[in-house]
């Protein structure tokens, strides 16, 4: 069963509760309060949801759909609870460009504010999805966050400004940090098992030499050819790359193969996940360690 049928399958065991629990959290204009008055806030991922944290301080209370990062996005099926999480909130976020339609179709049959990362940067499906890896994105989603958040709750309107210029202020130093370590990885060519990281690589200024086959076999979530694997050996042995990038999260035989031509020509790896971790309190830090070992790579 697809993750939107299940959906549409949990929706109608749970429509009496959602809409019960819409009804008793929702005030005059349709927004959606937590325990304590606190705006109830819901992300599909938690790398979104930490941003929506800490541009709401006390006065939100975030429900982070996905957590870990043994699965990804495209391949969770969502529950009941979720379900009725998308129900209950004033503000929705999602990813977007197509990485969490579930989470998108939950959150537009609802009355909460969505905010969708990938659209509000002018990226689109069928783009790379995994735009919280981008300086341009972050700072486009974080502003309309906020600009949800004052909708919904205008009396706190100050408190949302101070807030996102804490938050931009630290965006503002991880760039800079990003455009040091360019100094370094500028021009330098890497090669990905998937490209997950394709928009921080990009702000570092490096180039994406990974072998077009397989390259485009990974985007269309196909199985590479032996054909593509052995030219992906071959890059790697012949010096042509640089740095290996590899998404942890979807280790599998052929990903185990090319990081091992990897070790045997010394390229250097660079280990990642699509989840944020759980040992990062929030997305910039993690953003931050990952600059750190790109630079160090």
């Amino acid at each position: 069963m697809t993750a939107w049928r299940k959906i549409v399958a949990l929706t109608t065991g749970v429509m009496i509760t959602v809409g019960l629990a819409a009804c008793g959290t929702a005030n005059g204009d349709g927004t959606g309060n937590a325990e304590g008055g606190r705006l109830a806030v819901v992300a599909s991922i938690n790398q979104w949801g930490s941003v929506a944290a800490d541009l709401g301080g006390d006065h939100v209370t975030v429900t982070n759909i996905m957590t870990k990062t043994n699965v990804e996005a495209h391949d969770y099926e969502p529950t009941s609870r979720d379900v009725a999480a998308f129900g209950k909130a004033a503000v929705a976020i999602v990813n977007g460009a197509d990485y969490d339609a579930w989470a998108s179709k939950a959150a537009a049959s609802t009355k909460a504010t969505l905010v969708d990362a990938a659209d509000v940067a002018g990226v689109k499906d069928g783009d790379n999805p995994h735009v919280w890896f981008s300086a341009k994105v972050r700072n486009a989603a974080a502003d309309a966050i906020t600009a949800a958040y004052r909708k919904a709750d205008p009396s706190n309107d100050a408190e949302y400004e101070r807030l996102n210029k804490a938050w931009h202020d630290k965006e503002d130093a991880l760039e800079s940090k990003i455009k040091d370590a360019s100094a370094t990885t500028k021009g330098r060519s890497y090669a990905a098992t998937e490209s997950v990281a394709w928009y921080l690589a990009d702000d570092l200024g490096m180039t994406d030499a990974t072998p077009t086959g397989y390259a485009q076999a990974s985007a269309n979530e196909s199985e590479p050819t032996p054909a593509d694997i052995k030219d992906f050996q071959d890059a790697l042995a012949d010096g042509g790359i640089a740095m290996l990038v590899v998404n942890t999260q979807e280790s599998n035989s052929t990903t185990d193969q090319i990081t091992e031509a990897a070790k045997r020509a010394n390229v250097p790896i660079v280990e990642l996940t699509e989840q944020m971790p759980a040992e990062y309190g929030n997305l910039l830090d993690w953003m931050n360690a990952l600059v750190d070992q790109f630079d160090r790579a």
